[in-house]
């Protein structure tokens, strides 16, 4: 399931984005009401799984140093809680200049378009059929119910990295969306691994099954 995250780099990006939502609620005018968490409550264990490379950092590689400068700066930096798609922009370009890119374009593109749909099908349902030794069928065939609904789910930012080497990947996923429980929380943070398999010339990057 997406968990809170366990890894420095992981630790790292919460810290900001908390960092970040807390000057902006100095920022606010009084008698704002305060925005939804950043960290989602425990729930059961059908909801989506956690990063594939639980203990990994997230990119194999040290992020950029934490911004600084004045708070208007720093805040314009993350979008706050709950400010929708438009803040979607932001959050991507905060991703991007944290860890830069360091595979080719085509690897990368590969990669984002299969993170996406296995992020869709984990937290949605829809889609799992595709990868079957990611999303096996419980006892009996049945499958794990989703988790999230498909009508309020939404990716903020991705991005594709490499993860030690370059026959390894990580796509880092931020995300928006809302649980059986009617409990609505945007900046989820979820990672999907990937080995590069050549055969006969042809390049695949197949997800990591779970350990």
């Amino acid at each position: 399931m997406t968990t809170l995250p366990r890894s420095p780099r992981l630790l790292l990006l919460s810290t900001v984005v908390l960092a970040l939502t807390g000057v902006g609620l100095l920022c606010l005018p009084p008698g704002q009401g305060s925005p939804i968490p950043a960290t989602p409550a425990p729930t059961a264990t059908d909801q989506p799984t956690e990063a594939l490379s639980a203990g990994k950092g997230p990119f194999g590689m040290t992020p950029s140093p934490t911004p600084t400068g004045p708070p208007s700066a720093i805040v314009s930096a993350l979008p706050p809680h709950g400010d929708g798609p438009a803040g979607d922009q932001a959050v991507q370009q905060s991703l991007e200049a944290a860890w830069p890119a360091d595979l080719p374009h085509a690897d990368e593109r590969t990669l984002l378009t299969a993170g996406r749909a296995l992020l869709r099908a984990d937290a949605t349902g829809i889609g799992r059929a595709r990868w079957p030794t990611v999303f096996p069928s419980r006892g009996g065939g049945k499958a794990v119910a989703p988790a999230f609904a498909t009508a309020r789910f939404r990716i903020q930012a991705a991005i594709a990295r490499q993860d030690g080497g370059p026959d390894k990947a990580v796509v880092h996923l931020v995300w928006a969306g809302q649980d059986r429980g009617g409990t609505y929380t945007d900046l989820r943070i979820t990672d999907w691994s990937f080995t590069r398999i050549i055969k006969k010339g042809v390049v695949t990057w197949t997800p990591q099954p779970r350990t």
